[in-house]
């Protein structure tokens, strides 16, 4: 927050950042609203930090008595200046982290490239790897669950803040002035920006939202990933290819590329159709087409070499003579003349795809590409000439990250997911067979009374049809024709983008294995699936099962031996899928359902039998993880959840969800972004090439029983407490800002699956959000205390004998096996960002005194045992390791604390009288849930 006194230079440099960005801020709050306010604010900020720093009780009570009195307009303000100090915060702690990379060897840090591969055999040949990453497939997937509560407009601002703080260390001294003044003007803008959205997100706002991340992060970051990748294989400069006999430049296997749900995704939101999902589609080719378009231009720029000095190639030169360029400066210039010929049918190719020609410079008419593969081959005729006339240096400026560019992202830029729930497609086939008449066994068919077994005979007998289900003459429900409807374009669509455009569709409460068969019919009866053809082209979408609660993980295997054993099935598979099928896990339902940690186990349990079914039907799998925010939804660090999954699990293929907040997080910039893909990659070449099944069954045989007896104790102490306890849905909904989450305008859908005030048809997403606004995130540590205690007090049969001998043996799995070691690792992280003082005022708002302290208790007794019996096993209390960590977050949690507690006040107004609130207050509460959020930065 505001400081007065001057920036002492022997502070560690994130301590100087903050200080710097903290007094600019203040310095804007004093000049433009005042010194009042603004010492109101430096008075809650001191009994913050004093609180924070020593424990002395009098400045709490000072934090607490001070807020009570505030005035609506001061609370607003107030609750701008902490959230937005700590939007600052997050700026420096990032820069940071960028400093620590940077002073770090690269073979020497786990997560990087270089440390990878020299932990594979030394270094594998370079052919080894490259086959490898043929069969490899690592796709981050962008979606838009809604826990990203900052604005475009805000974010924006972070990216030019941020961007601007390197300069200020130079030692050009004489520019900081105009510098500090520059800082002061962002801060200002970011000041007088309204910080909340006063209209909901569309999905159209959601599509655009996520492919701002590509001209800054992804555009930039992948590519030269790749590069670098190449460089590590093949050393050798460009220049001496030709001269050591090695192979032409061409593009790596495209084994890292993006992917997205925005605009496919209509489960459970209404407001997805064939319409969002073509806007979605023709917006992400307008992005990748505008990108090829600049760098072409950029490209004719500097591949300014003379015939007479660099002689081109025939096939350059016929490329060349294509151009209809008459300028006479250009006529020894064929590389040039070659790419204005190239910008041109890049520019009718997006005439062709997006109706736009999108082209920023005067260009003529040209045949337009017909497929990605066309442009390579263009762009790949330039290299070759490049190299053979001793220039391939060049294309390493501009050329090589341009064709690894076209080789991601094609025409399409992001393969899109198709989502949505099984029971829409039961409805959807019940009214299918019902108005075409259909027989089965003698009797018209009611799909939705049948058997499971007969629906799977009934839905096999389809596939092997040839006449049409569905009719042109006939009227449907408006459901049944939205389905139809977005399938028939998405057959449409990969025939106008290519295949990769779409190619999944994920089934939400997969149960049963007519979920699955279900979605094939309805692709045949949308043009998707051609009968008799098995080509990839001919043969549709892959179904993929996304198994979400409990009872769907351990029902997975055998839903997908059962589909795996289908003669129609693997063909499918086998020609049209490269032998390969996806599985997705659900992460935040199965902790809505389970708990932390029967989530957790039930997901490894389930990994590991499909690993087995696989491996009988010969076909590779493919885990899709759906990943969230919060350690409760899956989150955590990514490269150590890749490395903790079972042996046999990653393989080089793995899809994993981004969402909310988290995108932001791990994309703002191309430093972070190529930071955080460079250790997807790494951490997906050390869990595929360095595992080992021996060591995970060792594991398994060792623990599996005391882990497996551990789950179903966790489970049943967080079901006691969130199905079972009588009243406590009216204490979630009274005691945390539920309600005023839901009011966000953060997403497009809404917040319950059913218009509802239940738990059970609450979405995971916001009911992790508000447990982590009330500082009580009990879904990422809930029941674990109880269920270790009751193992070392009880055992197990065949277990060890004594309570000491199974302490020991807890402790034994937190150093040796790391799918334990990481589950205590991430629980780690949200014991120490859980407070029970703030908790209790957030359960004060319950007006049954009673149920509050029954349910608030336990909380706390809950919360007390994992913090006692995590140090038991780990030998070390929390963050006791990482003391660097530990005092960013007290520095952190001195600035989360006052907009806790002033959103204590306002809900407890809120709650009080409902109908005299104004928007105002509405709006304040909203501000502190932006700013907790940004404090926790992980809590969606």
């Amino acid at each position: 927050m505001p400081q007065s006194q001057s920036l002492p230079n022997q502070l560690p440099l994130l301590r100087q950042d903050i200080r710097l960005l903290g007094k600019a801020l203040g310095d804007v709050i004093y000049d433009t609203d005042g010194a009042d306010i603004f010492n109101i604010i430096e008075r809650l900020r001191r009994s913050a930090v004093g609180y924070r720093r020593t424990g002395d009780q009098n400045e709490l009570r000072a934090l607490t008595a001070d807020i009570p009195q505030l005035s609506l307009l001061d609370a607003h303000t107030v609750s701008r200046a902490f959230a937005y100090f700590l939007h600052l915060s997050n700026i420096a702690e990032d820069r940071e982290q960028t400093r620590q990379r940077r002073q770090h060897s690269p073979d020497q840090t786990p997560g990087s490239l270089e440390y990878a591969l020299a932990l594979f055999a030394k270094q594998p040949e370079p052919e080894q790897l490259l086959s490898f990453l043929e069969q490899a497939c690592i796709v981050p997937v962008l979606t838009a669950h809604p826990t990203e509560v900052q604005r475009q407009s805000t974010l924006a601002l972070h990216q030019a803040i941020a961007a601007l703080l390197p300069l200020l260390d130079q030692q050009a001294t004489g520019h900081q002035p105009q510098l500090r003044h520059r800082l002061t003007a962002l801060i200002t803008t970011m000041w007088k920006t309204r910080m909340l959205r006063q209209h909901k997100l569309t999905v159209m706002d959601e599509i655009d939202n996520a492919l701002a991340y590509y001209p800054h992060t992804f555009f930039q970051a992948i590519p030269q990933l790749y590069h670098d990748l190449d460089l590590l294989l093949h050393p050798a400069p460009s220049t001496a290819r030709t001269a050591l006999n090695l192979p032409p430049l061409r593009p790596l296997p495209t084994f890292l590329r993006m992917g997205s749900w925005i605009g496919g995704d209509r489960d459970g939101n209404p407001n997805v159709d064939a319409n969002t999902l073509e806007q979605a589609l023709l917006h992400q080719s307008s992005t990748a087409l505008r990108h090829y378009l600049s760098e072409i231009k950029a490209l004719g720029t500097e591949l300014s070499l003379s015939e007479s000095l660099a002689p081109a190639s025939d096939a350059l030169m016929a490329l060349s003579a294509a151009s209809q360029d008459q300028s006479p400066h250009r006529v020894d210039e064929p590389y040039r003349r070659a790419c204005i010929h190239l910008y041109a049918r890049v520019a009718a190719t997006s005439q062709h795809l997006t109706g736009k020609s999108l082209a920023m410079h005067h260009t003529y008419a040209a045949p337009a590409y017909e497929s990605p593969a066309a442009l390579l081959a263009d762009l790949q005729c330039i290299a070759d000439s490049l190299q053979a006339s001793h220039a391939g240096a060049v294309a390493d400026l501009r050329l090589r990250n341009l064709m690894q560019a076209v080789s991601i992202f094609g025409f399409h830029l992001a393969t899109l997911d198709l989502r949505q729930s099984s029971d829409v497609h039961e409805r959807v086939l019940h009214e299918l067979f019902l108005a075409a008449g259909v027989q089965f066994q003698g009797h018209a068919v009611q799909y939705s009374q049948l058997s499971e077994a007969d629906r799977v005979a009934l839905l096999r007998q389809e596939l092997a049809e040839t006449r049409p289900l569905v009719s042109p003459w006939l009227s449907y429900s408006d459901e049944t024709e939205k389905e139809l409807a977005i399938l028939r374009y998405a057959a449409k669509a990969r025939k106008q983008y290519g295949y990769r455009a779409i190619e999944q569709s994920i089934v939400s409460h997969t149960e049963t294995l007519s979920d699955l068969l279900e979605v094939l019919v309805l692709q045949q009866e949308t043009g998707l699936i051609l009968p008799g053809l098995h080509d990839r082209d001919s043969s549709g979408l892959m179904v993929v099962p996304l198994f979400e609660t409990i009872p769907d993980l351990q029902c997975g295997a055998a839903i997908m031996a059962a589909y795996l054993a289908l003669p129609e099935v693997s063909a499918r598979i086998r020609h049209a899928q490269d032998s390969v099928q996806e599985v997705m896990l659900g992460y935040s339902d199965s902790n809505k359902d389970g708990g932390y940690l029967c989530s957790n186990w039930s997901l490894y349990q389930t990994e590991r039998e499909l690993v087995e079914v696989f491996d009988q039907h010969h076909v590779r799998l493919r885990l899709f993880h759906g990943r969230g925010g919060s350690v409760g939804r899956g989150g955590g660090p990514s490269f150590d959840a890749i490395l903790a999954q079972p042996a046999g699990t990653v393989n080089g293929l793995i899809r994993l969800t981004e969402q909310g907040e988290i995108i932001q997080g791990r994309y703002k910039n191309a430093d972070v972004g190529r930071w955080h893909l460079e250790m997807l990659v790494a951490a997906t070449l050390q869990a595929s090439l360095n595992s080992s099944t021996d060591v995970e069954n060792l594991h398994v045989g060792q623990y599996g029983a005391a882990m497996q007896f551990m789950s179903d104790a966790a489970r049943d102490s967080y079901r006691a407490l969130v199905y079972d306890t009588p009243g406590f849905n009216d204490y979630f909904f009274s005691a945390t800002p539920i309600r005023e989450i839901a009011g966000l305008n953060i997403g497009s859908r809404p917040s319950s699956r059913k218009a509802s005030q239940t738990i059970e048809d609450l979405r995971a997403i916001p009911w992790g959000f508000s447990w982590a606004q009330c500082r009580l995130p009990i879904t990422g540590w809930y029941g674990v205390g109880s269920a270790i205690q009751r193992y070392l007090d009880e055992g197990i049969a065949g277990g060890p004998r004594t309570q000491e001998l199974r302490l020991q043996q807890l402790r034994d799995m937190a150093k040796d096996w790391p799918f334990f070691r990481t589950l205590l690792s991430n629980m780690e992280q949200v014991l120490a960002k859980t407070d029970l003082d703030i908790g209790e005022a957030y359960a004060q708002l319950c007006p049954d005194a009673d149920l509050a302290q029954r349910i608030f208790g336990a909380i706390r007794e809950e919360y007390q045992r994992c913090c006692t019996l995590f140090t038991l096993l780990t030998e070390h209390t929390l963050l006791e390791h990482d003391p660097a960590l530990q005092a960013a977050l007290t520095e952190r949690f001195a600035y989360i604390d006052p907009l806790n507690h002033l959103q204590v006040e306002l809900l407890r107004r809120l709650r009080q009288h409902p109908q005299e609130v104004a928007t105002e207050e509405q709006e304040a509460i909203h501000i502190t849930i932006n700013g907790i959020a940004a404090g926790l930065r992980n809590s969606g």
